[in-house]
C-alpha cells in the first residue's frame, strides 16, 4: 500500500486496495486476536490517518472561524470520522460517491486535495468552486466526488441518475455512495430516491448517519419504528446496523456493504449510531443534547477509540501517535498559509456566461469542445 505520507505532502491510499476487515470475526482461539489481526493493520493505521487529518483540519477551519478569517457556515464532522473514512477507502477509482456536510475524512480518503476544503472555505479562484461558494458544496464531478447539493436526501437521486446514466453506456462494475443524516429519511427525497434505486436495483450503498439529532430535533421526534434500518424492508433494500463509533466495524460493514453491491446484490443500507461532538455549524453550542446520550456508547469520540485499538495491539505507541499529529499539523498549516497568499477572486476578471460559466466547466477542458463555445 503507498505510503499515506511523503515527501511532498499527502498521498492517496491505492485505490484497488481492498479491505477486508471482516476477517476480524475469524480469529481463533489457537490464534492470538493480535496475531490475527496483523495483516489489517496496515489498512487500519491508514484510515486512522485519515481521520486524524480530517479532524485536524477541522479544527483549524473551526479556529479561522471563530477568529473571523472565514465567513459563511462551517459544519464539522467531529465524532464521524470513522464511518465518512470507512467510505473513502471502501471505494475505488471510478465508483462515485456523494458526501454530507461532516465527510470531510471519507472525501479525504477518496482522493480530494486537503487544497481544496480549504480554497473552498476561503473563496480562493483556484479552488473547485472558483470562490463561487463557501464552504462544502465542492466536488469533482468526472472523477467520482459529486458536488453536494443537500445533506436532505437530494443526492441520493444524482447517485441513482448518474448509476443508471453509467448502465445505459454499458458501463460495469461501479458502485455509487450517498450519505445523508438521520433527518433525510423523513424526506420525500430519500422515499423516492431508495425505492427507485430497489426498483432497478441499482449498486447504491446508502449510508446513514444516525447522529441522534435533526439539528436540534431527537430521533424521538423524527421516526416511530425502532431503528432507521427497518425501513430498509418496505423497499425491499438489504439494510445493516452498524456502531459509528468503532472504525473497525465500519470498515468491516462498509466493506461488505459496498462488495455486495459491485457484485450486483442491489442497493444497501447502512445505518451507523454515533454522535455529532459539535453543534450543527460552529454557530450552534449543541446545549440541547441529552447528557445521558453524550455519557452512552454513541456519545465515544471515533479517533479515541481507534487510538486505544491502534496502542491495545502495539500498531503503534505514544510517540508514533505525537509524530503523525505533528506531520499533519505542518500539512495542515502549510496548506493555509499558501490558500492565504493566494487571495479572494475578482469579479471585474470573472469570464461570466449568462447560461454557464465557463471555465466552471468541466466539459471545457476536453479537447473536442472549441475555445469559445458555451456549453
Amino acid at each position: 500500500m503507498k505510503a499515506l505520507y511523503g515527501a511532498k505532502g499527502i498521498y492517496c491510499a491505492n485505490p484497488r486496495q481492498k479491505f477486508t476487515f471482516w476477517q476480524m470475526a475469524q480469529a481463533t482461539d489457537t490464534q492470538p486476536a493480535g496475531e490475527a489481526l496483523l495483516p489489517l493493520r496496515d489498512p487500519y493505521v491508514a484510515a486512522y490517518r485519515w481521520m486524524l487529518l480530517a479532524r485536524m483540519l477541522d479544527d483549524k477551519l473551526a479556529s479561522l472561524y471563530r477568529g473571523g478569517k472565514l465567513v459563511g457556515g462551517v459544519f464539522l464532522g467531529r465524532g464521524q470520522e470513522a464511518l465518512s473514512v470507512s467510505i473513502g477507502v471502501s471505494l475505488r477509482k471510478g465508483d462515485v460517491f456523494a458526501p454530507l456536510i461532516r465527510d470531510l475524512a471519507g472525501r479525504l480518503a477518496f482522493g480530494e486535495p486537503v487544497l481544496d476544503g480549504v480554497r473552498t472555505y476561503f473563496g480562493s479562484p483556484l479552488g473547485p468552486m472558483r470562490g463561487r461558494d463557501g464552504n462544502i458544496h465542492r466536488g469533482h464531478p468526472r472523477e467520482g466526488l459529486l458536488a453536494m447539493i443537500s445533506h436532505l436526501g437530494a443526492m441520493i437521486a444524482v447517485v441513482n441518475g448518474t448509476l443508471l446514466a453509467r448502465r445505459m453506456k454499458g458501463v460495469e462494475g461501479t458502485v455509487g455512495v450517498a450519505s445523508i443524516g438521520d433527518g433525510a429519511t423523513s424526506t420525500g427525497s430519500f422515499h423516492e430516491a431508495i425505492n427507485q434505486a430497489a426498483v432497478e436495483k441499482l449498486p447504491l450503498v446508502l449510508v446513514v448517519a444516525n447522529n441522534q439529532y435533526a439539528y436540534s430535533t431527537p430521533t424521538s421526534r423524527q421516526f416511530a419504528c425502532q431503528r432507521l434500518i427497518d425501513k430498509a424492508i418496505g423497499y425491499g433494500v438489504r439494510g445493516e446496523t452498524v456502531d459509528g463509533t468503532d472504525l473497525a466495524a465500519c470498515l468491516q460493514v462498509m466493506g461488505q456493504a459496498v462488495a455486495r453491491a459491485r457484485a450486483g446484490e442491489g442497493p444497501q443500507m447502512i445505518e451507523a449510531s454515533l454522535l455529532r461532538l459539535c453543534g450543527h455549524g460552529e454557530h450552534d453550542d449543541a446545549s440541547y443534547v441529552d447528557p445521558q446520550i453524550r455519557a452512552s456508547r454513541v456519545g465515544r469520540d471515533c479517533l479515541r477509540v481507534a487510538e486505544e485499538f491502534m496502542l491495545a495491539l502495539g500498531w503503534s505507541n505514544a510517540a508514533g501517535l505525537e509524530t503523525w499529529r505533528g506531520g499533519t499539523a505542518r500539512q495542515i498549516e502549510e496548506a493555509v498559509a499558501t490558500v492565504q497568499r493566494e487571495g479572494g477572486p475578482d469579479p471585474y476578471q470573472d469570464d461570466w456566461a449568462a447560461l454557464c460559466t465557463r471555465h466552471l466547466s468541466e466539459v471545457q477542458d476536453r479537447p473536442e469542445v472549441r475555445e469559445g463555445s458555451r456549453v
